[in-house]
């Protein structure tokens, strides 16, 4: 009766990939425990031992030496599933991924919304990899996303802020402290276009079409707000 099977059971023969494997309750670890070890199951509300035979690959963000020690994982369990464990470092210790990882979710996403993006901005690739990435690479996919999304042109720019940059060039673009009055908030918003595009104004991606203004309007604006590129270049 495959209307009762469970994820287990439909896998038998197969492997199961379970996310998050941190996240889960003691309860539920002890009956996760059960199948790995005896290959056996019982199916919701039956008496009846359903045998399995499925390879299982788990993954989680947490520290799970550390959940053992806090009482928080069975150590049993995590010695069971850690036959051959492999430790991936976190996004901020390997940042020349950055750009290659930028590139495939690029691709997976313009063929998603079927929006063909030509280049990503230097100005942007350099924020990302000034940025620490506490939420790793489910964080920079959904950044993508994001500025994929409202993209208005071939060429791909952040057009907000990511939180908690540690640059402090990408923080005076993106992150206007308090207490700024309105035209110091619009000078940093414009600084932050500006340095993800290499400072063009006109043309397809520049500054101007991204802040949809006329590039005349634009320089108008920079002069108004004393915005000057030898004062503002990143180095």
């Amino acid at each position: 009766d495959h209307a009762r099977a469970g994820r287990f059971e439909l896998a038998d023969g197969a492997t199961i990939f379970l996310d998050e494997i941190g996240d889960l309750p003691l309860e539920l670890q002890a009956k996760l425990l059960r199948v790995v070890q005896t290959g056996e199951l019982e199916r919701l509300g039956s008496s009846k031992t359903v045998k399995v035979d499925v390879r299982i690959i788990a993954a989680t963000n947490w520290d799970l030496d550390a959940a053992v020690r806090e009482g928080r994982f069975r150590a049993d369990l995590f010695y069971r599933l850690s036959v051959f464990p492999i430790t991936v470092p976190p996004l901020r210790a390997r940042k020349n991924d950055i750009p290659l990882l930028t590139q495939a979710l690029v691709r997976k996403y313009s063929k998603r919304f079927n929006k063909p993006i030509d280049a990503i901005s230097r100005g942007m690739l350099r924020i990302l990899q000034d940025y620490d990435w506490p939420g790793n690479v489910r964080e920079l996919e959904n950044v993508i996303e994001r500025a994929l999304i409202v993209c208005p042109g071939p060429v791909l720019h952040l057009t907000e802020p990511l939180c908690d940059c540690p640059s402090a060039e990408a923080s005076d673009a993106w992150r206007p402290s308090r207490g700024l009055t309105l035209e110091e908030v619009e000078a940093a918003h414009i600084r932050g276009i500006l340095r993800s595009v290499d400072w063009r104004i006109e043309g397809k991606g520049g500054a101007a079409e991204i802040l949809r203004l006329n590039p005349s309007t634009l320089r108008s604006r920079l002069r108004k707000l004393d915005i000057r590129r030898d004062t503002d270049s990143e180095s």
